[in-house]
């Protein structure tokens, strides 16, 4: 049976007086991968935020690992081993490539294959050729990629990317689902917020469906796509 690695359970969250979340429940065993998906403005992105420390939470629960980390902030949450890869990319504009990539190095829990500078240019062979240039010279497909490899250089043991491929031409969502795939078969485990159901169908373990901050559906590809009155009507495809 595969561990849990993260336990949500009953989070409930928001912006202000304004409470988004009203008590989701998930889990993302051991090397498994996790989408969340719904339409715009169901709660996917305040989940993640949620989870990472960077959004306090109203009630619930979060562990990682085993550990309580309800409570922790951002950087105590990402040294216990998540990577987090945020929607807009965010990478530093005026460092380079490789220096985006090694600001954050580190492999706190001994990794046996530490993903190091070359690692990471071996998944994404364009960031070596880009190795020099500032992040605000990249288009926003080679940033993603960055945003991306910034992460792994973490070394993390869950792997959270919020909009995985927005706005990407389709060779660079190509190349990106062609990475997550090749990391799955590492065994990172994942947690994946995007639009794009076929890629993730094909790519994720389980899918957890929300609506207005409460998960309405949860189950296999196959199940999904099986379902289709839930297909048409919380994702709208």
């Amino acid at each position: 049976m595969t561990m849990a690695l993260l336990e949500v359970q009953d989070l409930q969250a928001g912006y202000g007086a304004s409470r988004v979340l009203h008590g989701v429940d998930l889990t993302v065993g051991d090397g498994r991968i996790v989408t969340l998906l719904g339409k715009n403005g169901m709660g996917k992105t305040t989940t993640l935020k949620s989870v990472m420390g960077l959004l306090p939470k109203q009630a619930g629960s979060v562990r990682f690992g085993g550990r309580e980390v309800t409570r922790l902030a951002a950087f105590e949450v990402a040294r216990l081993g998540l990577g987090w890869v945020p929607e807009g990319r965010q990478v530093f504009p005026t460092l380079t490539v490789a220096e985006n990539l090694v600001a954050t190095a580190a492999n706190r829990h001994g990794a046996a294959q530490p993903f190091t500078l070359q690692r990471v240019y071996d998944f994404f062979p364009r960031l070596a050729e880009r190795a020099g240039n500032l992040g605000n010279q990249l288009s926003g497909g080679e940033q993603q990629m960055l945003a991306i490899g910034r992460a792994l250089m973490t070394n993390p043991r869950l792997l959270i990317l919020d909009e995985a491929t927005e706005g990407l031409a389709p060779l660079v969502r190509a190349e990106i689902w062609r990475v997550l795939g090749a990391l799955r078969a590492t065994g990172m485990a994942m947690l994946i917020v995007d639009k794009n159901l076929g890629p993730l169908l094909e790519l994720a373990d389980h899918h957890v469906v929300l609506e207005k901050g409460r998960v309405v559906w949860q189950g296999d590809g196959p199940a999904l796509q099986a379902d289709q009155a839930t297909v048409q009507r919380h994702l709208g495809l």
